[in-house]
């Protein structure tokens, strides 16, 4: 065989040798013998014939839907008080018992979760998709506090796929209990996977969290102002564990089309309990039994949030609250909010 040889060099605006780039060619020779393929298979009538270029078969992106319902059992994890504290200095959260580790914030929650997370997305989302993600959805249910020093153990199973037009979403539960078997917490995320409408759906949707537009109409109970620092997203990252790129490297939270690197929804969430914490608890996140929400735009470092809070009735003797989060231009970065309080 005889060696290739090697491409000729044309000269630049400076005059300078170059070697050209042929890839453009190699694609106009892949589509060309594509088109050339698809004329031979209309002439034998395998294809209609059809105005246009013809069409490149993607493969289908399905979800696995045969996986819904099977549950994942996750490894143990030793909550440390160090571990607590970096997660509340990580979203700027300033009430005394989680700053000196007495318990954890409650968005906390999520961090023993990952590993048991992976497990149960692993068999039901495409990899080729996984770049695409957002967070729509979270909402927990919180049966006690998570105190440093307990051990957890976590299991989680894909519930609901749901097909849009506009990209599919993921439900899946999770379980956390302690060594002694009690429920701690119990979590429902929602994944949505941008401009992927292939395949079916199956399963259930998350619970109901809906903000009812007359609540808005009474005034609000609270209202807190809070500011996302520039470097919060490498801060809750490591505090988290949640290394997603789109929160830490712009480029490739660019490629996807996004406008830079934004805030971690979570993140978002952690500083929405603060104010719920805050102003419905007085100070003590024991008294929190349900925080839900609904991400409706992407926070980007440096903005300013103001999450609204008004009275929405009670639930068993448990008072109820629904909450809204703008940014500083007034665009609803989150929707559907609630808050549920311990009577």
């Amino acid at each position: 065989m005889e060696p290739e040889a090697s491409p000729s060099t044309v000269p630049d605006a400076d005059g300078a040798a170059v070697v050209p780039d042929l890839s453009v060619l190699e694609t106009l020779e892949s589509e060309l013998a594509d088109i050339e393929q698809a004329v031979e298979r209309i002439e034998e009538g395998e294809l209609p014939l059809q105005s246009g270029p013809p069409r490149r078969e993607e493969p289908a992106m399905g979800f696995g839907i045969d996986k819904l319902g099977l549950w994942t059992e996750g490894p143990e994890f030793k909550v440390e008080a160090d571990r607590t504290k970096a997660y509340a200095a990580a979203t700027n959260d300033p009430i005394a018992a989680h700053i000196s580790g007495e318990i954890a914030p409650p968005v906390f929650a999520v961090v023993p979760i990952w590993d048991t997370m992976a497990g149960a997305m692993a068999g039901i989302v495409p990899p080729e998709v996984l770049m695409l993600v957002v967070h729509g959805e979270q909402d927990m249910l919180f049966h006690q506090p998570i105190v440093p020093g307990s051990v957890l153990r976590s299991k989680a199973a894909p519930i609901g796929v749901h097909v849009k037009p506009n990209g599919t979403s993921v439900v899946v539960k999770v379980e956390t209990y302690d060594e002694s078997g009690a429920l701690v917490v119990e979590q429902y995320m929602t994944s949505f996977f941008r401009g992927v409408s292939d395949g079916e759906g199956a399963g259930e949707e998350a619970p109901a969290h809906k903000l009812d537009g007359r609540v808005k109409e009474h005034d609000p109970v609270a209202s807190v102002t809070q500011t996302l620092d520039a470097d919060q997203t490498y801060r809750y990252a490591e505090a988290s564990g949640d290394q997603m790129p789109i929160h830490l490297d712009a480029e490739i939270a660019k490629s996807v089309g996004l406008p830079g690197i934004i805030i971690h929804g979570l993140c978002t969430m952690a500083f929405t309990s603060v104010a719920a914490v805050r102003q419905l608890c007085d100070d003590d996140s024991r008294k929190l039994r349900r925080l839900a929400v609904r991400f409706s735009r992407p926070v980007l470092p440096g903005q300013e949030i103001t999450t609204t809070f008004w009275a929405a009735g009670d639930n068993g003797g448990n008072p109820v609250f629904g909450f809204q989060t703008r940014n500083g231009d007034g665009e609803v970065v989150i929707k559907d909010g609630l808050v549920e309080v311990a009577g």
